[in-house]
């Protein structure tokens, strides 16, 4: 980012060393705790559909073992390097911990623009790149369960489930060993919306803390809020989605073609179509343009939701944002100069390690489906149904009076695998943000609330490696 020299990195690692002091645990502990276990770095070759050979760069980062497996997204990008990968599986053993998911971090990328392959191509460099973490030993249910992540999908989640479950024959769990896979495959219903139905969950949660929001000067809840959502993809479309349905004002959208605004709020559904039709978002009937992808962070509003790129919001632009809590979708959106101005501020950063744990979440709801083979909510969902209905008609007998129908569909409804996915994410992501918000006011010294999600997460992998007897 213009006039800031960083490393992703670096930045992650010095978030973890400002907060490791507000914990228990010796240098030696704090040191292994930081260190990424594993590195693998491979390159291999690909034939083109004109006959071309190329050689493919890759990496798969295995974080920390102090839980197995380890779990992590795969992204495909020509930013892809081996510092961002580290950072990234570092960031997913804080999160995991966080959110009390029992994995690893890890974290893959192959350094390739997807746009620029045919669909043959993109199927034979996942396959071969699935192929050389089999070799290696660097996946498989127990071991280590990649997920997609920016570039890659359901579709490439299904050719590694393939080619990983035609390696190891016969293996009863393979399925286990990926996940965002399609349904058909072992997917779980609720995963395609699940970060950003995450991040909604840990901003409304915060919002609901009276204290916190009269720092802020806002009334609790998110009702008439002002969100403003930078990116459009499927965090930043499904954040808005669930802000606007529960009563927030979506009044901006960024994209990197570039951003809209109306005070009266945007439909996300209508942009993401008007968007498909005109090839940008730009134009939107009734919403004024702005020049850039970034001017929408400095728009004057209550929530701030950059859901796309790292290092968006730096010391260059920190000093204009507006918004009063800015919650993190993204990875890494904010630099930790950003950080420090913000804090000045009094701005509420609500941080990307537990905000946009939504996906491993529900991923590990995947994996337990996938481990326990068979659906959630096939066994009790018909019984609850029966069960509600008879005592629903005992009640309408006994008193003599009806329930309408919209009350009657709602009461005697069982839980679906969405339904049921929904409700282990909400709760999980409300008891994350308590733990945080109560550990923040343990300790009056603690600067800010990503800091004292580090400590969260330190304290568990912390614990973790004592209990394992590593270190005494």
């Amino acid at each position: 980012m213009a006039g800031e020299d960083y490393s992703f990195f670096e930045n992650v690692t010095k978030s973890f060393d400002k907060a490791a002091k507000f914990t228990k645990w010796e240098d030696g502990l704090l040191e292994q705790i930081k260190a990424c276990n594993a590195v693998y770095q491979m390159r291999f070759p690909i034939k083109r559909d004109d006959g071309s050979i190329e050689v493919i760069e890759a990496y798969r980062v295995q974080h920390s073992q102090h839980k197995t497996p380890c779990k992590g997204g795969i992204r495909f990008s020509e930013a892809v390097n081996q510092d961002e990968v580290m950072a990234l599986a570092s960031l997913m053993t804080y999160k995991c911990a966080i959110v009390n998911v029992p994995f690893g971090g890890a974290k893959g990328g192959i350094k390739i623009n997807p746009k620029k392959y045919s669909e043959f191509e993109l199927q034979k460099i996942t396959r071969r790149y699935t192929a050389e973490l089999v070799k290696k030993n660097f996946i498989g249910p127990g071991t280590d369960v990649p997920a997609p992540d920016y570039g890659t999908g359901e579709k490439e989640m299904a050719w590694i489930l393939d080619t990983y479950a035609t390696m190891r024959p016969g293996e009863v769990d393979a399925m286990g060993c990926v996940t965002g896979k399609p349904v058909t495959q072992g997917g779980v219903r609720g995963r395609k919306e699940a970060t950003g139905l995450g991040v909604f969950f840990g901003v409304r949660e915060v919002c609901l803390m009276t204290d916190v929001m009269e720092r802020l000067g806002l009334t609790p809840g998110v009702e008439n809020k002002r969100v403003v959502v930078q990116g459009l993809g499927n965090v930043g479309y499904h954040s808005a989605k669930f802000f606007r349905e529960h009563g927030a004002k979506v009044v901006g959208i960024a994209e990197y073609e570039g951003s809209i605004y109306d005070a009266n709020g945007l439909n996300e559904e209508e942009v993401f179509q008007h968007r498909r039709k005109t090839g940008s978002i730009l134009n939107f009937p009734g919403a004024e343009n702005l020049a850039s992808s970034l001017d929408a962070l400095e728009l004057d509003c209550d929530i701030l939701i950059p859901a796309a790129l790292e290092n968006v919001i730096n010391k260059d632009n920190a000093e204009r944002v507006k918004a009063k809590i800015i919650g993190e979708a993204a990875n890494g959106p904010l630099t930790p100069d950003a950080d420090e101005i913000l804090a000045k501020k009094g701005t509420l950063i609500i941080p990307d390690m537990y905000l946009n744990a939504g996906g491993v979440t529900v991923s590990y709801f995947e994996w337990l489906k996938n481990l326990s083979h068979v659906r959630y909510g096939r066994m009790e969902k018909r019984f609850t149904e029966n069960m509600n209905k008879h005592i629903l008609g005992q009640i309408e007998e006994l008193t003599g009076k009806a329930v309408n129908d919209t009350e009657k569909k709602f009461i005697e409804h069982g839980a679906s695998e969405a339904d049921l996915v929904h409700s282990g994410l909400e709760e999980t992501m409300i008891e994350a943000t308590h733990e945080i918000m109560n550990t923040w006011k343990a300790n009056p010294e603690i600067p800010d609330m990503r800091t004292a999600a580090y400590v969260v997460a330190i304290n568990k992998v912390g614990t973790s490696y004592g209990e394992l007897g590593i270190f005494p």
